[in-house]
């Protein structure tokens, strides 16, 4: 029996999974246009996952040179992307709102790109903790079209003031 039930007789509660709209994600990332890459969570497990979202538009800046023709979002930028869906998922798992601190990387590991990512496409972002300590977190992210895996990743953060 765990020891939640054992000491009460009941199972814990589980909390609700979260979803926030652009003004919850503002509120959690300090990045602004043009460099914020999460439009909206659509689900989020506190303290274990997150499934956010990224609108790509033929209007994000990178495209007028990446590639003229054949426009393709850079897979640096859907790392980012990947990294600031994690930074929100830090954020409200570790009680951060409000705090003035920030999610910074620190390492990227084993990254693959699968598939490219064009206009017109809605990017998945699903991104778990892997490690979670008060100050160092390690994440696993894969961006997702549809069932394809466009770009997978694993990276290490760590909680700073700004």
């Amino acid at each position: 029996m765990s020891e939640d039930i054992a000491e009460t007789g009941a199972a814990a509660p589980v909390a609700a999974p979260l979803s926030l709209d652009i003004r919850g994600v503002m509120a959690a990332l300090p990045h602004r246009y043009p460099l914020l890459l999460v439009d909206r969570v659509a689900e989020l497990v506190v303290g274990e996952r997150i499934h956010a979202i990224k609108a790509v538009s033929m209007n994000e800046q990178f495209f007028q040179g990446h590639f003229p023709g054949r426009p393709i979002m850079p897979g640096v930028l859907q790392i980012e992307a990947l990294a600031q869906a994690a930074g929100v998922l830090a954020v409200e798992s570790l009680g951060l709102a409000g705090t003035g601190k920030l999610v910074y990387f620190m390492a990227i590991e084993e990254a693959k790109f699968r598939t490219p990512v064009e206009p017109g496409c809605l990017l998945d972002l699903h991104v778990e903790f892997t490690q979670k300590r008060a100050r160092v977190c390690k994440f696993a992210g894969k961006a997702m079209l549809g069932d394809k895996i466009a770009t997978e990743v694993s990276f290490t953060a760590m909680i700073a003031d700004s």
